[in-house]
């Protein structure tokens, strides 16, 4: 099954080989979202030492690839949520709770060591669109 990748404008450069989004199956209604760190444009760190700044960042990236593919964060299913420091969860679950205030999608939230030490949060999403 072909796959289209999903790059909204002005996102950050990745950091590795990947698209930010992939929108899959026959219909094209299923967007997977790559993992988001706390990026600019420029691919400059936001919000250094301060999760909740990190977290705003993150999401606000993942409703960019959602909204480039045609949805928005109320389609995503499952989120999958990675913490440099579980001691930062309730902070992260603060702004996350501002993103999703009802029915929240699925999700888990493991402590992981991220790509580079001044990130403290990334999340992935799967989203499935609308018809």
């Amino acid at each position: 099954m072909a796959h289209v990748p999903v790059i909204p404008p002005g996102s950050a450069p990745p950091l590795a080989p990947y698209s930010p989004g992939v929108r899959v199956d026959a219909a094209r209604r299923v967007v997977h979202v790559s993992g988001m760190l706390a990026l600019d444009a420029d691919g400059a760190v936001v919000g250094a030492g301060d999760v909740r700044a990190q977290t705003r960042c993150v999401l606000d990236a993942i409703r960019a690839v959602l909204e480039a593919a045609g949805g928005s964060l109320a389609d995503i299913a499952m989120n999958q949520i990675f913490l440099k420091d579980l001691a930062d969860y309730a902070a992260f679950n603060e702004v996350y709770r501002e993103y999703f205030p009802v029915n929240p999608p699925a999700r888990y939230c493991i402590r992981a060591d991220l790509v580079k030490p001044a990130f403290l949060v990334e999340v992935a999403a799967t989203a499935y669109l609308p018809e």
